[in-house]
Parts: structure tokens; sequence; C-alpha cells
């Protein structure tokens, strides 16, 4: 197993890709949407209620940055992906997502740096209209355990200190015993969510939770609370995956808001989930 330090700087070609209404819906099912009251959030669960519009989760931009099947994807080496953990990911939208439609998705290999128990590999995915204007870009770094350690460059730091005064608001979401079950109909098919013998394999006693699920459940989150529910207010997200999440979990997210600038933090119990989380929202 090796990375191929080579390949930092490739891009694949851009590709078609396309998204439905139907993939929306499913995907807000996937990070709870609906699920405390089904009769709430049913302008992203419904397509067909009178007097309200589809709209699509700012959050679902990671289901069009992603690789899947049927995409080029860039290569970094041959790697044991039970090794392989979601480490940190960010979004940043240009405009809201249609609810259904066309673009042209264009992945990079940005870098790939040593963590020392790790290697951080980071891939900046962006995806257009057919026009070319900018729909959204993602940046997805996966971080290979046993990987660090040969010398490489240190990973880039966004200076983030957690504010001495009381969170602004905290919210609690429970998560589903089956909520990888349903996350993973979205696309993300790896078996260390769902097959307790790869999950073994990864160390883990039972199969864990997608870490881009919680991603969308604390989007939601963020959205309902700093941008009054208004797809058009939610402009970026970061965060780093510090810990992972079980199905059936409680996420407690705490939020600093000032002005367009929200800091938050996710916990299970006292344990962080989401570290060093950042949103970019307008009133």
């Amino acid at each position: 197993m090796a990375l191929d330090f080579d390949a930092i700087g490739n891009s694949t070609q851009p590709a078609k890709i396309s998204w439905t209404s139907d993939r929306a819906l499913l995907y807000a099912v996937g990070v709870g949407a609906g699920q405390e009251d089904p009769l709430k959030e049913l302008q992203f669960t419904t397509e067909n209620c009178e007097g309200i519009t589809q709209q699509v989760l700012p959050t679902f931009s990671v289901m069009l940055g992603s690789s899947t099947p049927n995409l080029p994807m860039v290569m970094y080496g041959d790697i044991d992906r039970s090794k392989l953990l979601h480490g940190q990911q960010s979004i940043r939208l240009h405009r809201p997502i249609p609810v259904q439609g066309e673009g042209m998705q264009t992945m990079t290999l940005t870098g790939i740096y040593d963590k020392g128990s790790g290697a951080l590999v980071l891939r900046t995915t962006s995806v257009t209209d057919l026009e070319g204007n900018l729909i959204v870009e993602c940046v997805n770094g996966s971080f290979i355990r046993g990987e660090g350690g040969f010398g490489g460059p240190t990973v880039p730091e966004t200076e983030w200190i957690m504010p001495t005064r009381p969170a602004d608001h905290v919210i609690h979401q429970k998560t589903r015993e089956d909520q990888a079950l349903i996350y993973r109909l979205s696309g993300d098919r790896n078996p260390l969510h769902n097959d307790p013998s790869f999950a073994a394999r990864a160390g883990y006693s039972v199969p864990i939770l997608h870490g881009l699920c919680s991603f969308g459940f604390v989007g939601r989150a963020l959205l309902h609370v700093t941008c009054g529910s208004d797809v058009s207010n939610f402009q970026a997200m970061s965060a780093r995956f510090s810990k992972p999440v079980l199905p059936g979990q409680t996420l407690s997210t705490s939020m600093w808001v000032s002005d367009a600038n929200v800091q938050f933090q996710t916990k299970v119990g006292d344990s962080v989930v989401l570290d060093r989380g950042t949103a970019e929202v307008s009133s």
C-alpha cells in the first residue's frame, strides 16, 4: 500500500452529472429531515404539498461533489479502505441548488499531508451548470490511518478559537438506529457503515454512521437556526470529523453567531464529534 505523491495537482476531465427531485428528497430524509415531526420541513421532504415549493438542503452539495462509480476520480495510491476515514469536509454554495438539473463536475487532488499517525488527502470538486457557472465547491479530506510519518507538509490550518462566552444556540438531534442504512441509499455505499465484518477489520464493534450524515444533520440545524430556513441565506460550511458517531446517538451542536459568521461544535455526550465548525450565512 502506497500513496502516490506525483498525483498531487491532477484533475479529472469535466464529467456530466445530473440529479433529480427524488434524489434530493431521499438525501433530506437520510439526514433526518422530518424525523422529529413529519409535518415540518415539508419543503425538503415532499414535492407535491399545496402552497409549498420543494427546495434542496444546502448540504446536498456533498452528493454533487462526490465520486461515484460512473464518474472519473483522481487516484492517489493503493489504499486499504478499512484504514480510510472521512477527516474533514467543507462546502461553498454559489447559488441555491436546483431541485433537479444537470452540470459538470471536476475533481482535483489538492494535497497529501502528513499528520503523523496518518495521511490527510484533500480533493476539491467544483460543480458548474452546463453554461459553466459555479453551483457548488466541495473540499473532501480523507484520513488514511497508518500512512503518516513520511515527512511531508503539515495541513494548512485556519485559525479557530473556541469562544469563551456561552453558545447562542444549542440544538439536540437524535439519529435513528437505522440512520446509516437510510443515508447510504443516497450513494455512499462504504461497507464501514453497514457491514459488521468490515467495521470489525477497521477496529469498530459495530458499523459507524457516515461522517457526512452527521454533517447533514448539523447543516439542517444551522439552516433553520441561523438562516431562517431560507436556503438562499446559506453560503458555506466546514467541519473536522474528530470521533465516530454510532447510529441512534444524539448530536448536540453548540453555535456561536457573529453577524454572518458562525462557529459550531458538535458533541455526543462529552465527546466532540464535529470540531472546528464554521459557517457563513446571510440574514
